[in-house]
């Protein structure tokens, strides 16, 4: 990506005026995000990895009346974003969500929802969460997936805001270590499932249910896999059922008769990283 050649624009914000309430509607209003293609970000691990990971920073908003953290000064000194905001302290905490108002507040471009931008390699594993219901929850998984070696996750479906500031959250930053496609139904998923069977061969596309076919460790994870997540109510689609080569289940002790998807899900991806890191070691 070519530098630019000029620092960021600097704006004096004073009151809540249409700059402000451009942020501020970010924060709150799903439609305002979708339709300016940008998101609000706040803490320092969060804006970390988005720097780290190349996304595009639009702006930066920070108060002029408190001394900045060197960390703050470092990046507005290195800073690539079109615009710095600068207004006071008492609007930034009207801004944050934070206890105690953050130092620095991103406006960060949404990238395409586009499949290209996921790389299909020999070992390929990647989520597939039909209708997620809960930023929590949404989070929680994209976070695991950071963790535990997924290439990529895609949304299919009516669903939560992917980039509402509480899934953002969520993650702990991890958000913005992997691509995720948002997708209108699994209709549109169907070619690209085409292509990455014939790019790889022996891909298997598994799905969980406490009615599975197996249990998880009786299931080979080896192979490239794409793991169907289903909504926290309804579980997967009929469609995706039908979609999937095998659905595994979790062994349960106890009364419980269901886990929260977030931790179901954190278990499989948590088997398919252990099943591979053995393999390795033969």
């Amino acid at each position: 990506m070519k530098k630019k050649t000029t620092g960021p624009r600097v704006v004096q914000i004073y009151s809540e005026n249409n700059d402000f309430q451009y942020a501020e509607t970010l924060k709150r209003k799903r439609e305002k995000r979708l339709r300016e293609r940008t998101f609000f970000v706040e803490g320092v691990r969060p804006i970390n990895q988005a720097l780290h990971y190349n996304w595009h920073i639009r702006a930066f908003l920070y108060a002029r009346d408190k001394p900045l953290s060197d960390w703050a000064t470092n990046i507005l000194r290195n800073s690539q974003a079109d615009i710095h905001y600068e207004l006071p302290y008492t609007l930034q905490e009207k801004l944050s969500n934070k206890a105690e108002a953050s130092e620095l507040i991103a406006l960060v471009a949404m990238p395409d929802d586009d499949l290209g931008r996921i790389l299909v390699k020999e070992d390929f594993r990647a989520v597939i969460f039909d209708r997620p219901a809960s930023p929590g929850n949404l989070g929680t998984i994209i976070r695991s997936c950071d963790a535990l070696g997924v290439d990529a996750m895609i949304i299919t479906g009516h669903s939560v805001d992917l980039y509402d500031p509480e899934t953002i959250s969520a993650t702990t930053g991890s958000f913005f270590s992997l691509p995720i496609i948002r997708l209108l139904s699994q209709k549109e998923l169907m070619p690209w499932i085409a292509a990455v069977k014939q790019q790889l061969g022996n891909v298997c596309i598994v799905g969980s249910d406490e009615k599975g076919d197996y249990e998880l460790t009786e299931h080979d994870f080896t192979r490239p896999t794409l793991l169907v997540v289903g909504n926290e109510t309804w579980g997967m689609s009929a469609a995706y059922r039908e979609l999937c080569d095998t659905i595994v289940s979790i062994p349960m002790a106890g009364s419980a008769s269901s886990l929260n998807v977030a931790n179901a899900t954190s278990i499989l991806l948590y088997e398919i990283d252990r099943q591979r890191r053995a393999r390795r070691q033969q």
